[in-house]
Parts: structure tokens; C-alpha cells; sequence
């Protein structure tokens, strides 16, 4: 009963996190306003979806950190391990750069897909895909396509400011419509559950769950897929944010324990909350700073902490 009751209780924590970005903001409260138009306008045409986007965007990286983590049985891994970010930051600048921003977050998903299918691809072996492969060649395609990345912020004078803020990560921008492309995120997530069970069995090795019964090939087609879908989505909507996807999983696992079935809605409700309240602290504490900037800030010495933990004699 302990694990379904602070399923709940996660649940609950998001739909509070979301109505306490509503209410606070650099503009105040607005429901203490009288002007109704005003009200209007700050809640439902900038608050709420951006609220929306970044608990989505947070479900969505949650989700694939699990995932990664438990696919390549390393808890160092996270949803860009094998080059999603840098593939979608490559497919934005090529769009602020040569079209304008025109449709950059299209070129982002595009340059995120593209990416995972060249990693799948090259690791491929007789029909076959060793986990060691897969992330071995997700590292030389990341690092090939932030060189391609740098080249060209270093060729579009221009547009070296916009690139940087897009590369930061942030919700400035975000409308219905983004929310509307980011509602993609919950069904594709959702179906990483179908694979718990063989992610339980596969983390006992690769070889103990063909034994099993596991069909890993087939499992690690589906789970890249989805993954890969999800980073995708979540890069298009708030460029590439970082910690989400790899201290969520460690939080939960501390408190649902590593069964998959539990960890990974835990996850992802933990990812949501931490995305809204960091996006809520990146636009009330002066300014707009780039979210990505606030989840580094505080993920980087929170990891820090739960390494020395772990491994502390």
C-alpha cells in the first residue's frame, strides 16, 4: 500500500505545483486583480499553458531517464545519451540560422529522431544491438553533431544569441499550441509502462532475460522508439534541459525502490513538479532566466550529494 499511496500523493503534489505557478508570477497574483480581462490574459494565455508545457516536458524526460538508466543498466545515464539534444539542437540553429526560426521546433524533433536512427543504425549487428554498442556509438554521435553545431554558431553571427537561449532551455515562448504538440508526450510515455516487467528481468543482465523469456531485441526497438519520441517532443517545446532526466530516476528510486511498474509513473509525476517549480523560480527571480540554467544550478550539487551518498564508506 505504500508505494500506490505515494503514487497518489506525487499526483497531488503536480496538480498543486501547477496551480502555484498559475498564482505566482513577476506580475503578482492576478486573481486579486479586479480587471478580468487582465486575469484573463496572465492566467489562460501565458501561465497555464506554460505551466502545462513544463510539467509535460518533465513528465517526458522523466519517462526517458528511467528508461536509458534501466536500458543500459547505468545510473549515470539520461535522455540524451545517445545524441537526441545534440541532434535537436543541430536541427533548431540549421532553422534560426537559415530559415529564420521558422518552424525551429520541427527541425528540432526532426534533428532528434534523425539522430537516434543514425545511433541504431551504425550499432546494429546481425539483428542485433549490443547495449555497449548502442552507447558507445550514441557518445561519437553527439560529439560529431555538437562539432556540426559549433561550426555553425560560430559561422551565424546573428543568430549566436537566439541559438544560446534556445540551447539554455526555457518556456518564454510557449502557446496552446505548443501544449496541444506537447499532450504527444503523455500517451508515448505511458506506453514505456507496457515494458516494465521486462525492464525488471533486464536488469538482471541481458543474458538472464533472454533466459527468461525476454525478447530484448524487440524490447529495446520499442523502448528506443518511444524514448526517442518523447526526448524529441520535449526538446522541440524547451530546447535541451538538463538534470531532469537523470535525478528524478534517483529521487524516486529512493523512495518507490527500482521496480519499474512503481519507478516510472513516480518518475515522471517527480519530473513534472520539478520542472514547474524550477520554470516558476526562473521567471519571478528577476528577468527571464533560462530554465536550464536553474535546473543545473540546483540538479549538478543535489547529484553531487546523492553520488557521496551512495558510495560513502
Amino acid at each position: 500500500m505504500r508505494r500506490p499511496l505515494l503514487l497518489s500523493l506525487l499526483f497531488l503534489v503536480l496538480l498543486c505545483t501547477i496551480l502555484l505557478s498559475i498564482v505566482i508570477g513577476p506580475a503578482g497574483t492576478p486573481f486579486l486583480d479586479l480587471d478580468q480581462e487582465v486575469t484573463s490574459t496572465i492566467v489562460f494565455s501565458v501561465r497555464l499553458p506554460r505551466a502545462i508545457a513544463a510539467a509535460l516536458v518533465g513528465i517526458g524526460l522523466a519517462a526517458s531517464g528511467v528508461v536509458m538508466q534501466g536500458l543500459f543498466r547505468n545510473s549515470m545515464a539520461d535522455p540524451y545519451l545517445l545524441g537526441t539534444s545534440s541532434g535537436g539542437a543541430l536541427g533548431a540553429a540549421f532553422a534560426i540560422v537559415f530559415l529564420n526560426g521558422t518552424l525551429h521546433w520541427v527541425f528540432a524533433f526532426i534533428g532528434c529522431i534523425v539522430a537516434m536512427a543514425i545511433v541504431y543504425a551504425i550499432s546494429v549487428r546481425g539483428g542485433r544491438v549490443p547495449v555497449e554498442q548502442l552507447l558507445l556509438t550514441g557518445i561519437a554521435v553527439s560529439v560529431f553533431l555538437s562539432a556540426l553545431l559549433s561550426f555553425l554558431m560560430y559561422t551565424s553571427d546573428k543568430s549566436l544569441h537566439q541559438i544560446f537561449l534556445w540551447l539554455m532551455g526555457g518556456f518564454w515562448s510557449v502557446s496552446w499550441s505548443d501544449v496541444t504538440i506537447g499532450l504527444l508526450v503523455l500517451p508515448a510515455s505511458l506506453s514505456l509502462l507496457l515494458f516494465s516487467r521486462e525492464l525488471n528481468i533486464f536488469s538482471m543482465g541481458e543474458e538472464d532475460a533472454l533466459h527468461l523469456g525476454v525478447d530484448t531485441e524487440r524490447m529495446k526497438k520499442g523502448l528506443l522508439l518511444a524514448s526517442a519520441f518523447v526526448t524529441g517532443i520535449s526538446v522541440a517545446i524547451a530546447g535541451s534541459i538538463g538534470f531532469i532526466g537523470l535525478i528524478t530516476p534517483h529521487l524516486m528510486r529512493l523512495l518507490l525502490g527500482p521496480d519499474h511498474r512503481f519507478l516510472l509513473p513516480g518518475a515522471m509525476m517527480a519530473g513534472g513538479v520539478l520542472l514547474v517549480l524550477s520554470d516558476t523560480l526562473a521567471r519571478t527571480i528577476g528577468g527571464e532566466v533560462p530554465v536550464g540554467v536553474i535546473t543545473a544550478f540546483f540538479g549538478a550539487p543535489f547529484f553531487i550529494f546523492l553520488l557521496k551518498r551512495r558510495y560513502a564508506p
